[in-house]
């Protein structure tokens, strides 16, 4: 089996491979200096920094592979053709399993509709997944319906031809009615699960347009140039305007109770595989956001 390693799983290399299979870190690590796991074609330490764009060579038994189970959940499917789709992810739902929650994902549904008629270059438990949506985040998501497809849509995210937009309430007014932020993220030493500014972080910009000005908040559109884990909420937190309810990164609890950040993606604009037509997608603000808006227009 190969692994393309995304931007989100840049970890130790022994640590990626004990979430996404049935082995301990220890069996993993012992596997890793018999040479039965390679990166790029050589022999790395089990303590390996991965890197987008490595990828991990490994034979690991299916029995031994994490199982990942068909599960009959609806899915909002927004556009679709012979190779791709986009579905709208609801706010609440993982978009693949892990090894603490194997069900209730996207990919569990995808499986259930689709089979094995899904892109595998990023692994079995992440079947047609090219990008991803944080749990509480809803909205569009491309899956790919092959690994020719995955490979298509991959370089058109690498290289920014793809079109991200988002939503969000964030706390604070906003004066300025467009700008950019232009800040680099990686991960914070002290706590992983958490990204943060930093100067030998990657290059990261998102530009912030404002749609409504409240008393004590603000509506906004948010284009991704970039797209690193976590982006939109670290650079909101950065100029002091988190998003609402993200209590991850600093926001706490609004007036109005969600499950965590209102952050929606509602626009997608990219190019049909193997053609030149330009698909553009864009979907309602989410109940979540709609909530938040009502209260605050009142």
């Amino acid at each position: 089996m190969i692994i393309t390693v995304d931007e989100n799983d840049e970890k130790r290399l022994d640590s990626f491979l004990s979430e996404i299979t049935d082995f301990s870190r220890s069996k993993i690590q012992s596997l890793i200096k018999s040479g039965d796991i390679k990166i790029n074609e050589t022999i790395k330490k089990p303590s390996y920094i991965l890197k987008e764009g490595d990828k991990i060579d490994f034979e690991i038994s299916e029995a031994q592979t994490l199982k990942i189970q068909p599960q009959n959940i609806p899915l909002e499917i927004i556009y679709e053709d012979e190779n791709m789709l986009v579905v709208n992810k609801p706010s609440g739902m993982l978009t693949h399993p892990t090894t603490i929650e194997r069900e209730n994902t996207l990919v569990n549904a995808l499986l259930y509709k689709y089979s094995e008629n899904l892109s595998d270059i990023n692994g079995e438990y992440r079947r047609g997944i090219l990008h991803r949506l944080d749990r509480n985040t809803s909205g569009l998501l491309m899956i790919a319906k092959n690994n020719k497809t995955h490979e298509f849509l991959a370089e058109q995210i690498k290289n920014h031809k793809i079109t991200k937009k988002y939503r969000a309430v964030v706390k604070g007014i906003i004066k300025e009615d467009e700008f950019e932020i232009n800040a680099p993220i990686g991960r914070n030493p002290n706590q992983p699960h958490k990204m943060m500014i930093k100067n030998d972080g990657k290059p990261s910009k998102t530009i912030v347009k404002v749609l409504e000005r409240f008393k004590e908040h603000t509506f906004v559109e948010l284009t991704l140039i970039t797209g690193r884990t976590h982006q939109i909420r670290v650079h909101m937190k950065y100029i002091n305007h988190p998003v609402y309810n993200d209590t991850l990164y600093g926001a706490g609890q609004g007036k109005v109770k969600t499950d965590e950040q209102v952050l929606q993606s509602y626009y997608l604009r990219f190019t049909k595989p193997f053609e030149d037509e330009i698909i553009e997608l864009e979907i309602k603000p989410d109940d979540k956001t709609e909530k938040v808006l009502k209260y605050l227009r009142s």
